[in-house]
């Protein structure tokens, strides 16, 4: 343990999480820090002696202050060389603080069970954790609103099936990965509003702990539960709790973030086709190499990052599903280990996606130019019906139209498929006598905007009154750019 801190060790001898050490942003890797962690505990500890004390305890002026004047310096050496012969995370940093603190000493964790202290900075850092994604989730929705807003009306091929379906355009099909966003911010914002802190429950949950301490005063009891809730920005402390909060919390968090790497998925998935096609890129830095064999390609390498760790975003849900299913009776310590892995990696993960998503739709570009081609290859086949009413508007059969069209089309199909060769419907109808009486009108049959229905209209509705409105709370933070070092 001790070696674990030494500021000799080779940080290149051990392995490390590439979350952190090749991808987390400074503000998430810090939130589940060690130094987060233990500093919180030593807070918590403080709100706690500071609340008994107000509460008629006898504990000084001078125990509280010499706990503040040593919040902060924790000698990690030392907690771990405790820990290491208490075989007790707890109580080993219990021990750390009272070296500094002799005075404190006798009244640290006074009344107070491991989970006082674990399981409250778990809710502060799940709360802190949202506060530093919600921005980003936030921004991510703006940028992807702008191109939106900018594409409303640009015609594209739609796909089902993966195969060429009737026109969107490319801003109609930006707001299906928005739709799933927003889901994304509210369920996030829901999942942060919606915890609570254990607060100051006792080791099974009874407070009987505290109950003692003042002497059977259940007023007081409830009221240093609430002071201490307080103290720790928290509106509400759950009411009943065993040991632990329930577990269930850590499902209610985690599969709002599998849920967001779902939908990260299958955004960057889209692009990755996109890419392709050649429709759609994200950026390329000038000096990017795509392969080291083949200088030419441009792969997309974010939207394949944010895909990679969307699988193990999604795969982590697993973890506290199980958790919360064995806990035995008030608890059981078998949650411990996997929670110190699924909680952080869930959050920096989610944190990594949303940098590097926000990346990619701050620097998409699109190619009109291979979408109109794409158009042109296609659309001959989808304006037949088109066609064939034009024919009927002007005195033909419809079902005479129709043979027509059919044997033309397959005839075009042939030459696409057998030959190699491009569409040739519209020449083939073009040199049919048949349809001379709409000659004219085939411009305007052919043009792609009349087979976009309302998705223009339907973008710009939808970014005004379900995506901005959103965005208010978070103005205030949108010009912050993310620069990845790849």
């Amino acid at each position: 343990y001790s070696w674990m801190y030494s500021p000799g060790a080779d940080e290149f001898t051990k392995y490390r999480s590439p979350l952190v050490s090749r991808y987390a942003s400074k503000e998430m890797a810090y939130n589940f820090s060690d130094r987060k962690k233990f500093t919180t505990w030593r807070k918590l500890w403080i709100y706690l002696a500071k609340a008994e004390k107000a509460l008629g305890l006898p504990i000084t002026d001078a125990q509280t202050l010499e706990m503040e004047s040593h919040a902060e310096d924790i000698d990690f050496a030392m907690a771990a060389e405790e820990e290491r012969k208490l075989r007790h995370d707890v109580m080993a940093h219990v021990h750390t603080f009272a070296h500094c603190c002799p005075t404190a000493a006798p009244i640290i964790h006074l009344g107070a069970t491991s989970c006082y202290v674990g399981d409250n900075t778990d809710l502060i850092m799940l709360r802190d954790g949202f506060n530093i994604l919600l921005p980003k989730l936030a921004r991510v929705i703006d940028r992807l609103a702008n191109f939106a807003e900018s594409y409303a009306d640009l015609p594209t091929l739609g796909f089902t099936h993966y195969q060429p379906a009737q026109l969107t355009t490319v801003g109609k099909r930006a707001c299906l990965w928005l739709q799933d966003l927003v889901m994304d911010m509210r369920n996030l914002q829901r999942a942060r509003d919606d915890l609570r802190f254990r607060g100051v429950k006792g080791t099974t949950g009874t407070q009987a702990s505290f109950l003692q301490l003042f002497q059977g005063d259940h007023d007081k009891v409830e009221e240093l539960d609430r002071m201490v809730t307080e103290m720790a920005g928290f509106k509400k402390a759950y009411l009943v709790t065993g040991q632990t909060y329930s577990r269930k919390v850590d499902i209610d968090c985690l599969s709002t973030l599998a849920s967001l790497g779902a939908t990260v998925h299958k955004i960057c998935t889209d692009i990755r086709l996109l890419a392709n096609l050649k429709e759609i890129e994200e950026p390329f830095e000038k000096e990017q190499i795509g392969s080291s064999a083949m200088p030419y390609k441009r792969n997309p390498m974010r939207a394949e990052r944010c895909c990679s760790l969307a699988r193990h975003l999604v795969a982590l849900m697993a973890d506290p599903l199980q958790t919360a299913s064995v806990q035995w009776l008030e608890r059981t310590l078998d949650d411990s280990a996997n929670r110190r892995i699924s909680l952080p990696e869930s959050f920096l993960t989610a944190d990594i996606i949303l940098s590097t998503l926000q990346n990619i739709t701050e620097g998409l570009v699109v190619y009109p130019k291979v979408i109109e081609r794409h158009i042109r290859q296609e659309l001959p086949f989808m304006a037949t019906e088109n066609i064939i009413m034009a024919m009927v508007k002007a005195g033909g059969n419809r079902q005479d139209c129709h043979e027509k069209i059919r044997v033309l089309s397959q005839e075009a199909a042939a030459v696409v498929k057998q030959e190699g060769g491009d569409n040739d419907l519209l020449a083939r109808v073009q040199r049919d006598p048949y349809f001379t009486p709409i000659l004219g009108q085939l411009d305007n049959l052919l043009d792609p905007k009349t087979f976009i229905g309302r998705a223009p209209q339907q973008v710009l509705r939808f970014l005004s009154e379900e995506v901005r409105p959103l965005l208010e709370p978070y103005k205030a933070k949108m010009d912050v750019k993310i620069e990845l070092e790849l």
